[in-house]
């Protein structure tokens, strides 16, 4: 079977021999109409051709090729920015704040007034109602209700059913606050994990797992088995049939990188630099450096896997656009120096087009050095037969450096993209199985001044070979030196994702693909910088000033790569320990007299945690008096460090009303405070 699907040259239409043609060929050829077929000359071009040419000589000679890269390459900006958008899921609308004017103590009937807006509540609408005041949620529950009128500032309610006695008393003493909710209180929200489910059709991650070195290099430094071997075990198998596809077909980044060499990097010339340089094989001492430093426990892959490194880039640079015009730029969390090292790591990869194009996949890629070693196993291949006329228009186009001078093939480097077989006058390339017995054209013809080895020789590669290793020990060894310190008691204890493995662990096979940062509502999780030094940088921790783990959301276990963060269902999510909140007695404002606040009693009650209750605390007055306040107090059976209580207490205490310096109530870490598998 000939695997030839890139479009034939117009000399190849005008010099192709009476039935030789493709099926396929001679079918489209008598079912078309006139205008969508190409003639014999160069100016004789059907439509279809017109069209591909404009889009580009790579287009017009690869369409399929070419296709299928624009496909693969829409569907991850899909996955990335349609997929992993969190907030077109819509909570259940909880309003506090109504203080009870007058309430009917026979049928319950009751009249709310609030400075809030009464624009977005409509008469008939049912809502629950809860004594936000009360001690705990049972006792604070009033009941379902009905709204009958509608005022500015005011709202009269009738209960669906009457309450009873006790209810009644409850209602007709209390001065509130109270709260409106359009769910149950104490249900379990789970909207966002709703519209995740909904939305994917394709694992947001997908072209994560099918990177093989993020799956070896993973199993690697935990040495123990990662589900993502199975997918680079798939793409390892389909490459047989189509070596190095990924990069020729699938790989978002290589068409990324087509598009900067096209609309940028083509633009300066003068730039470029020879094909024959010591970093022709790059790719594989990188490789090694990669390997060798997982052998020592160490993950440098995701600094410098192809889809890793784009997905990074990709959010570091367009998901605060992102965010700010579709949520506002309050929204969008400051950067720092672990964000702009990200930056200028992908902007290098794009970069590297000025030195030649697509130098990053030809040269420099480790994920591409996996491929290019499997093409050992190749079924298919490229050929050439004594047709060659030696014009060298397939080495101008071959997007890979995979042609060698004598215009025969570099099979490691050969992506089967079948560029080269479209630009070809005499349709001397084909491509077919490794061992079809097709007659070739001669060897070293013109002559290729190339050994056996490789272009660079013997020396080059042991020399390549040695500086891999000598660096992937070295990398290992100085990220553990100056990365964690996992037992120095004083070390940054940061607050992982539920679900997170051993600590340990999880440095060891956290790809820092930024996938979790992604698809999580709110940015509760984000990147480390430095101060775990490089074994910490870009791993996701919970930034719990700026918001709260949500109870109705388990998206970034759903997206990790490499389980890290495990997949737990919601149910299990709700019930894992981030850490545990520790309320500061001595800035708490209710604890020391200041006034009284149930900002983060209120905030665990909406979650549907029930985790902080209130104390009774006495406290002296300047004048010698006493007062007694309800003071929050955290359960810690209950409490799962979600963060949600320090959110808000930041946020109202500390960011807008500035009467603390810091949260009084704080998610720590440690042992026996969080759950990790």
């Amino acid at each position: 079977m000939k695997w030839n699907h890139y479009l034939p040259s117009l000399h190849g239409v005008r010099l192709r021999k009476a039935g030789v043609s493709p099926v396929w060929y001679r079918w489209s050829r008598s079912l078309l109409p006139g205008g969508l077929k190409s003639g014999a000359t160069f100016r004789a071009a059907g439509k279809p051709r017109r069209l591909l040419r404009r889009l580009g000589a790579t287009w017009e000679a690869a369409p399929v090729r070419r296709g299928i890269q624009t496909a693969c390459f829409l569907l991850f900006l899909w996955l990335f920015f349609s997929v992993c958008w969190p907030y077109g899921a819509t909570p259940a609308q909880l309003v506090p704040g109504w203080v009870p004017q007058e309430v009917d103590g026979q049928s319950g009937k009751v009249t709310l007034v609030s400075d809030l807006s009464t624009e977005s509540f409509r008469k008939g609408q049912a809502w629950h109602v809860l004594d936000a005041s009360a001690m705990d949620v049972d006792s604070g529950y009033l009941g379902l209700f009905q709204i009958e009128t509608i005022q500015t500032g005011t709202l009269v309610l009738n209960p669906v059913s009457r309450p009873d006695d006790t209810v009644l008393q409850w209602m007709m003493i209390s001065f509130g606050p109270w709260t409106l909710s359009e769910e149950l209180p104490g249900t379990w929200p789970d909207h966002y994990a709703q519209a995740l489910e909904h939305k994917t059709r394709i694992a947001p991650e997908a072209f994560l797992v099918l990177d093989p070195l993020v799956a070896l290099s993973t199993a690697l430094a935990a040495r123990s088995w990662v589900s993502s071997l199975l997918f680079a075990g798939l793409i390892l198998a389909i490459c047989v049939l189509i070596p190095r596809g990924f990069c020729g077909y699938l790989c978002p980044l290589g068409t990324l990188i087509d598009l900067f060499d096209w609309g940028i990097a083509s633009r300066f010339s003068n730039l470029k630099i020879p094909d024959n340089g010591w970093w022709v094989h790059l790719k594989y001492y990188l490789l090694t450096g990669v390997m060798i430093a997982a052998l020592c426990g160490v993950l440098l892959s995701g600094f410098v896997s192809a889809i890793p490194v784009l997905t990074r880039g990709m959010l570091y640079l367009f998901d605060p656009v992102q965010t700010g015009f579709m949520l506002g730029w309050h929204q969008v969390p400051s950067m720092h120096l672990g964000h702009w090292f990200s930056i200028g790591l992908f902007l290098l990869v794009l970069g590297l087009g000025f030195l030649r194009p697509r130098f990053w996949c030809r040269y420099v890629c480790p994920s591409g050095a996996i491929f290019s070693l499997a093409n050992v196993f190749r079924w298919n291949e490229r050929k050439v037969s004594p047709d060659c006329i030696h014009c060298n228009k397939c080495v101008t186009a071959c997007p890979f450096d995979a042609i060698k001078p004598d215009f025969t093939t570099r099979t490691t480097d050969c992506t089967l993209c079948q560029t080269c077989g479209g630009v070809c006058p005499t349709e001397a390339i084909q491509f077919v199985p490794r061992l079809d017995g097709m007659a070739l054209k001669l060897a070293n013809v013109p002559p290729a001044n190339e050994t056996a080895l490789g272009r660079r020789g013997f020396l080059a590669t042991g020399i390549g070979m040695v500086a891999g290793v000598v660096g992937g020990v070295s990398a290992g060894w100085a990220t553990k030196s100056f990365g964690a310190r996992l037992d120095d008691q004083q070390s940054l204890k940061p607050v992982r994702p539920p679900g997170s493995v051993e600590e340990s662990r999880f440095l060891e096979i956290c790809i820092r693909c930024g996938e979790c940062f992604k698809v999580c509502p709110n940015h509760v999780l984000q990147p480390l910088a430095f101060e775990q030094g490089l074994e910490g940088l870009w791993t996701p921790y919970a930034e719990l000033d700026w918001a709260g783990c949500d109870s109705s959301c388990n998206a970034c276990g759903q997206v990790c790569p490499t389980e890290a963060i495990l997949p737990l269902p919601l149910e299990e999510k709700r019930v894992t320990k981030m850490g545990l909140a520790i309320v500061d007695s001595g800035a708490c404002l209710p604890h020391v007299g200041a006034e009284a606040c149930q900002l983060c009693v209120d905030e665990c009650r909406a979650a549907g945690y029930q985790a902080i209750e209130f104390t009774r605390v006495r406290t002296e007055r300047a004048d010698g008096g006493m007062d007694e306040w309800l003071a929050p107090v955290v359960l810690g059976d209950k409490c799962v460090g979600c963060g949600l209580c320090q959110m808000r207490c930041y946020q109202v205490n500390v960011k807008d009303r500035q009467v603390l310096e810091l949260s009084a109530i704080v998610v720590e870490t440690g042992e026996g405070r969080e759950d990790r598998a």
